[in-house]
C-alpha cells in the first residue's frame, strides 16, 4: 500500500504542480482563452492564489516525506486539496459545467485516499 500510495501522491501531485504553474504564469485572459471560463469569475489575485496553492500542495504531498522532515505535512497537503477541489466543484457546479465537476471529483476522491492512507495505515509517524 505504501508503494501505491508514493505513486498516486506523485501523479497528484504532478497535475497539481502543471495547474498551479499555469495559473501562476499565464495571464487570466489567456486561460480564460483556452478553455478555463471559469477565471471570469475571479479576478486574476485569486486566481493566482488557487494557482499558489495547488503548487504549495504539490511539493506538500512529496518533499516532506522525501527529505523526512514532518513527514505529517503529506497528508495535511492532501486534505488541502481536497479543500481546493470542494471550491472547484462548487465553482463548476454554480456554472453549470458537469464535465468538469467529473475531474474535480475524480482528483477529490484520490486526495482524500492519499490523506487516509498517509493519517491512518501507512503514516510516516507509525
Amino acid at each position: 500500500m505504501n508503494v501505491a500510495l508514493w505513486i498516486i501522491a506523485g501523479l497528484l501531485a504532478s497535475a497539481a504542480l502543471a495547474g498551479g504553474v499555469k495559473k501562476l504564469i499565464q495571464p487570466k485572459a489567456k486561460l480564460a482563452a483556452s478553455g478555463w471560463a471559469w477565471v471570469e469569475d475571479f479576478s486574476a489575485g485569486p486566481v493566482k492564489a488557487i494557482g499558489a496553492l495547488e503548487i504549495l500542495a504539490a511539493v506538500g504531498l512529496i518533499l516532506p516525506a522525501v527529505v523526512d522532515i514532518a513527514p505529517v505535512l503529506v497528508p495535511w497537503a492532501a486534505v488541502g486539496l481536497v479543500l481546493l477541489m470542494v471550491g472547484a466543484i462548487v465553482t463548476h457546479v454554480r456554472r453549470h459545467e458537469a464535465q468538469v465537476v467529473v475531474v474535480n471529483v475524480a482528483l477529490l476522491t484520490v486526495a482524500a485516499f492519499i490523506a487516509w492512507g498517509r493519517f491512518g495505515p501507512e503514516s510516516f509517524t507509525s
